[in-house]
């Protein structure tokens, strides 16, 4: 039964890996093809402008090159790419292909090349030339994973066929084994991980330990491995990337114990170094002896360079055949003997090939196999450390990334299944132990990727489940600092996704502006750059952000989510990017589709960026666009259920509110649908509440309420398909609010108890009505305040008195909602109320007349007052007046002041006032030539009229943005266009520049071509 499954799975590998190296093959092709430098660079797997900044002989006799970008700045960074630790790169100038190299080490700044130097090459590198690097495939690692199916699909007898028997269904697996009680190296190990230790030593075919992020599994897999050379057994550790393996190598050596590296030194990290096999060689006994040898080798091809008798040359060759021969001897002897002396290799899976130094085992020398990372793996490498034993342990977690793959079809088909992930489906608990206690993160970020893919199985440890960023030494604690999650909403706000249509990568300058906000924030409250991580799933975005944060905060990271697993940092943020609309409509991105996520889709990937953070986690994003995706949709919920939800109109002052209906936020409505106003230009009152954009650097201090509509935003419950309880909730406040504005009540309390989303719909329902609302107070304690406005129409009191004792001179301007006409009175608007007028006059008459009867007396008794010298001059201005001016605050006024108790005098003092232009020093007349102003309610000369002339200009600003915001459209002097390009876009423009320009390069050639035959 096995044999048959085994060569129907060999099979089927051996195709899909054919599909994988074709599609591989195919892209690289393309790329030398058809493809710019400044193209392969976008894609992240070419680097440009390069040059050397060092160069210095090491690993063992191989140079080491470092490149940085060609800039004279020291905040030149690199941009964003793929290359990592091991990948083999090709050296370019612009005559060709220098050599190959393999990349060591990789920063933001810098990358570094080892290559290898034989007797007759030397690499000479000019400091003041510029050089490219391009990422090359690999072909051993395809010609390895071929060998090793081959070499499963023939295996009948050996170690390792119990095992083959129980991993393809042949057999079952056997009864675990009883051994003595165990103990433990490291005593701080949980139940949990204890329980899989002693699972994996007692199994003895097949143990799978599942660690999901933070877990420690790292470290139970170190303790399965020196229990078991405490038991004797020899063990083969494997890993699919080389950071992996050193991951494990530097544990190991923490123990005391002697591991042995095996690959290539320039793909190893400088701290393991001394232990990899070519350091062992060089410090063991015969590395003198292989020098020595090494020393003849050169003096004899000396001698036949020289010499030019051919019986000479002959024997000179023959030297060398036999010197060459002792070399090998001499080294695989050195090699054995340190190999069969270890107790613990480590290699990663491709590394452990039998065409490697492992060849020089005798078969069955391991007894375990253990596989560290094993989900990220394809399951063919895996098979190349299996064979060499009879026992394997399997560790990872197969609810993060799967295995990369170019070729689509591949993948569907199976490819990215692995060896982990099957088996758990197939074997279930059996098979499987899970690391339950996790010790990186607040317990508020852990619980929804426990409820989420971990069956509600995770807990965190008491050391972590309630830290946040406030307990780090020489953290304030403010609003940031003191929540775990924070959800930074952008719909409604119009910040779109830019797109690429031809790299199918996406960029959000919108949301790189409010990443940017919040770590300033961070930064500010004593957060250190280098504990935060800025993550996002596109290249176009890491590029974004890296310019505009890599210049203030240098050790700051800022890398894509595949870039980012097995890390982890204090405050990581997240930028999701993708904000489209459901309806079409003229701002929406040209190739967009409505409610597209696109890359997002991927519930692993999300996974992974989530569970980077230990402290702090902050999500910027578009609800409506990513709450179309089911999982997305979890993730949002649970963020505005048990974090602080927040709206991009409390970062940034200059958002034009995107234009769609309630139904069409739903999903059901008509594009262009009238909303029924806008929350756009409500104002924060002076002392209320500072809002958080204010706190993160605005200009402008002003702030803009949560909602981005004034009717019920969906998007932060579920794209809308509210929960019962949150459409229950919104109902009860819509009556509570509905009730206070029939009533004669002037200002309605909700209470602190209410949580981020409810408040949010508060704000956004009391905009609904006219209302005012502010907010209050901080954390748990805050609190809204409605209250309602009084109408510029109705008559006023007369200004409270100032601190000097008069009214003040500038009253505070009207709202842009007093400026509408009121419902049922659009005929009369426009003309003067003259009975409002004089009821004012008269009130204000007879406050003077009360006012100077009480200070007589006093002033009588107490003699002549002095005035203070301020008061003297106004006093002198007016007395110089021509009889009928005023001193108004702006300039003397026209006003005639007729006897006060002529009522007909005094109406008609008021109808000439109206018929004269209402600006001060202006006698014009405005009967027939006049205009007036809707903001101030006053008439002006056409010489005066312009709101920025008679003072209403920011008022008129105000009432503008509320027009746009409502109607959707911009009119001519709503705003100053901003002519200068985003330099995104201007960076996507030179891209399609080059590709058009090398298209019509790659034209003329093949027409010089045809001419030329």
């Amino acid at each position: 039964m096995a044999s048959a499954a085994v060569e129907s799975f060999v099979t089927k590998q051996l195709d899909l890996l054919e599909l994988e190296r074709d599609a591989e093959v195919e892209e690289r092709r393309s790329w030398q093809e058809n493809v710019s430098p400044k193209e392969l660079q976008s894609r992240g797997v070419c680097l440009l402008k390069l040059q050397v900044s060092s160069q210095r002989t090491g690993l063992y006799g191989r140079l080491l090159v470092t490149f940085e970008p060609r800039r004279c700045m020291s905040a030149a960074v690199l941009p964003s790419n793929s290359f990592t630790s091991g990948d083999i790169v090709g050296l370019y100038e612009d005559s060709g292909q220098l050599a190959t190299g393999i990349l060591t080490r990789v920063t933001q700044k810098s990358v570094t090349v080892a290559f290898d130097e034989s007797h007759d090459f030397q690499l000479s590198l000019d400091r003041e030339r510029s050089y490219r690097l391009l990422k090359l495939a690999n072909d051993i690692t395809y010609k390895r994973l071929k060998k090793a199916l081959i070499t499963l699909k023939k295996y009948h007898s050996g170690p390792a066929s119990s095992l083959i028997e129980v991993l393809f269904g042949g057999s079952d697996l056997s009864p675990a084994s009883e051994i003595p009680p165990l103990t433990f190296y490291n005593t701080t190990l949980d139940a949990s991980q204890q329980e899989a230790v002693l699972f994996a030593l007692t199994q003895k075919e097949l143990a799978i330990i599942h660690g999901p992020p933070g877990t420690g599994k790292t470290t139970t897999v170190v303790e399965i491995i020196l229990q078991a050379v405490k038991q004797g057994s020899k063990v083969l550790c494997c890993a699919p990337s080389n950071i992996a393996v050193d991951n494990l190598v530097e544990r190991l050596a923490g123990w005391k114990q002697r591991p042995l590296r095996l690959g290539h030194p320039a793909r190893l990290l400088e701290a393991v170094q001394r232990h990899c096999l070519d350091a062992v060689l060089a410090r063991g006994d015969g590395a003198r002896i292989v020098a020595d040898i090494r020393k003849d080798i050169d003096q004899v091809l000396a001698k036949n360079k020289k010499t030019q008798d051919k019986r000479e040359k002959s024997n000179f060759r023959d030297e060398i055949k036999l010197l060459r021969k002792e070399l090998k001897e001499r080294e695989e002897a050195a090699m054995l003997e340190s190999l069969a002396a270890a107790h613990v290799v480590l290699a990663t899976n491709t590394g452990a090939s039998s065409d490697g130094p492992l060849k020089l085992l005798p078969d069955g020398h391991f007894d375990m196999v253990v596989i560290d990372e094993c989900a990220q793996a394809l399951e063919a490498s895996c098979w190349i450390p299996l064979l060499k034993a009879r026992k394997c342990v399997l560790a990872g977690d197969y609810e993060q990334l799967p295995p990369t793959i170019i070729s689509h079809k591949a993948a569907q088909a199976g490819l990215s299944l692995s060896l982990m992930e099957r088996l758990a489906e197939e074997r279930g608990a059996r098979a499987v132990r899970m690391l339950t206690v996790q010790y990186r993160m607040h317990q508020a970020i852990a619980r929804w990727a426990s409820e989420a893919l971990y069956h509600g199985q995770l807990t965190a440890h008491p050391s972590v489940a309630g830290h946040l960023l406030r307990d780090l030494p020489g953290v304030a604690a403010t609003e940031e600092t003191a929540t775990p999650l924070l959800l930074v909403d952008t719909a409604g706000c119009g910040l779109f996704e830019l797109e690429d249509e031809d790299e199918q990568s996406r960029g959000n300058p919108g949301e790189v502006r409010l990443v940017s906000l919040h770590v300033q924030a961070l930064v500010d409250a004593g957060v250190q750059a280098g504990d935060i991580a800025v993550i996002t799933p596109y290249n176009l975005q890491v590029d974004l952000l890296r310019q505009s944060l890599a210049h203030r905060h240098p050790e700051l990271e800022v890398k894509s989510v595949d870039g980012f697993q097995g890390r982890e940092k204090e405050a990581v943020i997240l930028s999701f990017v993708r904000s489209n609309r459901k309806v079409s409509a003229p701002r929406a991105c040209p190739g967009s589709r409505a409610g597209e996520v696109g890359f997002l889709a991927e519930d692993r990937r999300i996974n992974v960026a989530v569970t980077r953070a230990r402290r702090h986690l902050a999500i910027v994003c578009d609800s409506r666009t990513v709450n179309n995706h089911a999982f997305l949709k979890t993730l949002v919920d649970y963020f505005t259920e048990h974090g602080e939800v927040r709206t991009a109109f409390e970062y940034l002052d200059d958002i034009v509110p995107e234009n769609y209906s309630h139904e069409g936020a739903q999903g059901h409505g008509q594009a262009g649908a009238k909303p029924r106003g806008s929350a756009a230009t409500a104002r924060k009152a002076p002392g209320s509440r500072q809002p958080a954009g204010a706190r993160l650097g605005r200009k402008n201090p002003g702030a803009v309420p949560l909602g981005s509509e004034t009717q019920p935003q969906p998007s932060l419950s579920g794209g809308g398909r509210e929960s019962a309880g949150s459409r229950d909730n919104a109902e009860h406040f819509r009556a509570t609010i509905a009730e206070f504005v029939v009533s004669e009540k002037t200002q309605l309390e909700f209470p602190a108890s209410l949580n981020s989303h409810d408040r949010m719909r508060v704000h956004q329902i009391a905009e609904e009505y006219g209302l005012r609302h502010d907010s209050a107070g901080e954390g748990k304690e805050r609190f809204i305040t409605v209250s309602k406005r009084v109408p510029l129409a109705l008559v006023a009191p007369a200004p409270p008195a100032g601190p000097s004792g008069k009214a003040p001179l500038c009253p505070e301007p009207p709202s842009p909602e007093q400026t509408e006409p009121p419902v049922g009175e659009q005929s009369s608007w426009g003309q003067p109320d003259l009975k409002a007028l004089h009821l004012e006059r008269l009130q204000r008459a007879g406050s003077r007349q009360e006012q100077q009867a009480r200070e007589g007396p006093r002033a009588m008794a107490s003699g002549p007052r002095k005035l203070p010298e301020k008061k003297k001059k106004e006093a002198k201005a007016c007395a110089q007046l021509p009889e009928g001016l005023v001193q108004g605050p702006a300039g003397p006024t026209a006003i005639d002041l007729p006897a006060e108790d002529d009522f007909d005098a005094l109406v008609s003092a008021v109808v000439k006032a109206d018929n004269t232009c209402g600006l001060a020093k202006c006698r014009a007349s405005v009967v027939t030539l006049g205009q007036l102003c809707l903001h101030c309610s006053r008439r002006y000369c056409l010489s005066h009229h312009l709101p920025e002339v008679h003072g209403c200009g920011e008022r008129a600003r105000a009432h503008a943005r509320q027009r746009v915001s409502r109607e959707g459209v911009l009119y001519a002097g709503s705003g100053t266009k901003d002519r200068s390009l985003d330099p995104a876009k201007r960076a996507q423009l030179q891209r399609r520049l080059d590709k058009k320009l090398d298209e019509l390069t790659g034209q003329r050639r093949s027409k010089r071509k045809e001419k030329g035959k």
